[in-house]
């Protein structure tokens, strides 16, 4: 089943509010979700305060949860204002993200580059390096995911038959009834925790090939955590770009 969104909840978000963070108001939308254990606070892209509500929790609760993380939400205003914006073209001194970290695409010699760990031959340093190094990015994924797959999946007792690394525009993984598990190669960009969830939210279709409610305990049993790894991945939508 294909893993096409982040948060399901049952309610509908209501208006936002704000909330004097600093200098400024920050909306401050408030979502219920059902599966929550605690409530959550993030600061999305468009510069909308997200507060996830749980089974039990109140808007009141909720408001107040916020205001005690003002200052948290000052620092996430700092970062976003600071944020590098990548374009679609990719020079030295592009940051991208690479193992869940921001790195700087810098010059290696006149036709050589680097970033993190890796280096790369190019023809010219001047021009656009986005292909050269996506097509980098896609075999070490090529390389690094299937193998973990198959440990997850033994791990978890599951069968796969077969592993697809894909090019996928607005989807991080798949799975098929007949067992194959598509990945995006862009995972290769996220932390190792967010990899793993997508993997094994990918494993639990296994058992339950729908988003029902028996799905997302399953979800939840591998993956405690993997509201964590939801709010990453909304965070950082444009690596689907």
């Amino acid at each position: 089943m294909i893993f096409e969104r982040f948060f399901k909840a049952k309610n509908l978000e209501r208006e936002p509010e704000a909330l004097q963070v600093g200098s400024r108001q920050v909306p401050l939308l408030f979502v219920h979700h059902p599966r929550a254990r605690r409530y959550l606070l993030r600061l999305r892209p468009d510069g909308v305060a997200r507060v996830t509500i749980p089974r039990r929790g109140t808007i009141a609760a909720a408001r107040d949860f916020a205001a005690r993380n003002v200052g948290w939400l000052e620092q996430q205003w700092l970062l976003l204002s600071n944020r590098p914006t990548v374009g679609s073209g990719w020079q030295v001194g592009t940051e991208i993200y690479f193992r869940g970290e921001m790195v700087r695409v810098e010059s290696a010699a006149a036709d050589q580059i680097r970033f993190g760990s890796e280096q790369l031959q190019v023809a010219d340093v001047t021009v656009d390096l986005r292909p050269v190094i996506q097509h980098h990015l896609r075999q070490l994924a090529a390389q690094e995911l299937p193998p973990r797959v198959r440990e997850l999946a033994v791990g978890q007792g599951v069968e796969v038959t077969r592993i697809s690394i894909r090019n996928q525009k607005s989807r991080w993984g798949s799975c098929s009834r007949r067992g194959t598990i598509s990945l995006n190669w862009r995972l290769i960009q996220t932390p190792a925790f967010v990899r793993d969830y997508i993997i094994l939210h990918e494993l639990a279709h296994r058992r339950h090939m729908n988003h029902s409610d028996k799905f997302w305990q399953e979800v939840e049993r591998m993956c405690p955590d993997y509201l964590v790894a939801e709010r990453w991945l909304k965070q950082n939508a444009k690596l689907m770009r």
